[in-house]
């Protein structure tokens, strides 16, 4: 039987950001970084490999790590080779972290891994005869004669084989220049050809995408390339996937060879929906992005991810399906609670909070950035009327019990489940934290059938909550304030608030707002 799929698509305690989705052998694997959940900075973790059937997007399986930032020798592994020169402002403190990752199948069938560790501009490539098994190190990304050209970030690595060879994509173009990049020419994203041995380069970097520094008049001008590259080919298309200047939009280029350049042609996702319908406003906090195209059968997704905890370190992937005109362009989408599922959510049913695409407070226009820094250092301070999905332990474990345990109890080298719900309730319980007043929670989009009668909202702390259908000023359908029945609250506050539920058929979104007090808001039941 096929399991629902939701956003986001992997179990509410996994943090896997930057995915690049790909398809082997029937099935897609997702390649990403890995946060730290409530994390204080960006990829704490090491790598690990989920995948999941094509024909049943929502049984993801957990594969285990597949790569450890011990493995690669600027964090001291073995190393036979000379490595690379650069300045290591961070030698002997601590490990580096392994930033975004992709993955190609090469010329000799194996698949090699593409990453780097922050702040050392240098592509490091691991290989492994199965797509998520444990890579081995093989060597840094650089000329015959060893040298690694100085012209871009090497950073964000994007990897395409195919038949007339195998392209490495890379680059970061920030406003200012961080420490180390002071002397780099970055004029966007960059391009380089790889021999067959996949690590050795065999032609110049060269500029696919604009970046700030040379996108003035150019179609990149209002949003330059940043970060995130991304690579694939649909039909005749090769599609060039990034992160713009503006941090939470994915934009394309389009091009007819791999080696471009790619002509800019829009925006394909906001992690807040900004320029969904011409909206200025955000509908959701948003943060960095990350992502790449797939087709699944003969749909088309866009990967990305949004953020949890009030803070840019808590990372969950999402995708959404798109559209590809008969001109090849792709015309921007709306984020949904639905994502892989092929359709709506059946209406009946239990759902937990999390997968909620749409979180506001009051004032539409507070809803910014989530936190990405500490004052002078010191702890990430969230705004008091933000609201923001969060977790806690269960049955008196402590706070990091649940994911670990949850992993462990699938075995290291993955066990086939029941679909990301059958991962829920492993000592966490998620919730939307601080709904107060006029806050907002949508989900999108669930099939009304016309019998349901009833829901039931899990709810702590003092307040009220209204439904309302399609839009957060559309009909009200149900208030809790008119509720018939309330179960006496939990130990840890937690109480349940029947009410009627108004009739309503097809295919429509769900929009639960805080008209009194402050709520914590964990999910809901309609029957």
């Amino acid at each position: 039987m096929r399991k629902p799929a939701f956003n986001p698509y992997l179990p509410f305690w996994e943090t896997v950001p930057d995915g690049e989705p790909h398809v082997f052998d029937g099935r897609i694997y997702i390649f990403g970084s890995h946060d730290r959940r409530g994390g204080n900075s960006y990829c704490e973790e090491d790598y690990v490999g989920w995948s999941a059937p094509v024909d049943d997007p929502g049984a993801w399986r957990y594969e285990g790590v597949i790569y450890r930032k011990e493995q690669d020798p600027f964090n001291g592994a073995p190393y036979d080779g000379e490595k690379p020169d650069f300045d290591d402002a961070f030698a002997g403190e601590r490990l580096h972290c392994l930033y975004a990752p992709d993955v190609a199948k090469g010329p000799d069938g194996r698949y090699y891994l593409y990453y780097a560790l922050d702040f050392v501009n240098v592509i490091s490539v691991a290989v492994c005869d199965t797509p998520a098994g444990k890579y081995e190190f093989l060597d840094y990304v650089r000329k015959p004669d060893g040298t690694i050209p100085q012209i871009g970030r090497w950073f964000d690595p994007a990897i395409l084989s195919e038949e007339s060879g195998n392209y490495l994509y890379y680059g970061f173009c920030p406003q200012v220049r961080f420490p180390g990049m002071e002397s780099l020419e970055i004029p966007g994203s960059m391009m380089v050809r790889l021999a067959d041995d996949m690590h050795t380069m065999i032609s110049e970097p060269k500029c696919v995408a604009n970046g700030c520094d040379t996108a003035k008049g150019t179609a990149y001008e209002a949003h330059p390339f940043f970060e995130a590259s991304s690579i694939r080919k649909f039909g005749d298309w090769y599609y060039f996937v990034y992160s713009s200047l503006q941090g939470h939009e994915l934009c394309y280029g389009m091009a007819k060879t791999p080696e471009g350049p790619f002509e800019y042609k829009g925006v394909i996702v906001s992690n807040g929906d900004i320029g969904v319908e011409g909206t200025p406003y955000p509908v959701n906090y948003t943060g960095n992005n990350h992502g790449g195209l797939v087709q699944i059968l003969d749909k088309y997704y866009i990967f990305w991810h949004r953020h949890t905890h009030g803070t840019e370190f808590s990372r969950q992937g999402c995708a959404d399906e798109v559209q590809i005109l008969k001109d090849g362009t792709i015309p921007q989408i709306a984020v949904t609670s639905c994502g892989l599922n092929g359709g709506p959510l059946p209406a009946k049913g239990h759902y937990e909070t999390y997968i909620a695409c749409h979180l506001t407070e009051a004032d539409w226009s507070k809803v910014g950035h989530v936190i990405s820094t500490g004052p002078e250092g010191g702890a990430l301070v969230i705004p008091e009327e933000r609201p923001y999905v969060t977790e806690e332990p269960l049955d008196g474990q402590s706070a990091g019990d649940g994911a670990d345990q949850a992993r462990d109890s699938l075995g290291s080298e993955g066990t086939e489940n029941k679909g990301a719900a059958a991962f829920d309730n492993k000592g966490l319980k998620p919730y939307i934290h601080n709904l107060r007043k006029g806050a907002v929670a949508g989900f999108k989009y669930f099939a009304f059938d016309g019998t349901e009668r009833e829901i039931t909202l899990e709810m702590r702390g003092k307040g009220s909550m209204e439904v309302r259908l399609d839009a957060p000023d559309g009909p009200v359908i149900a208030d809790t304030a008119m509720g018939t029945e309330e179960t006496t609250a939990d130990a840890s506050g937690w109480r349940k608030a029947k009410t009627p539920f108004a009739a309503a058929e097809g295919s429509h979104a769900l929009y639960f707002i805080s008209t009194e007090g402050a709520l914590d808001f964990a999910s809901f039941e309609i029957k």
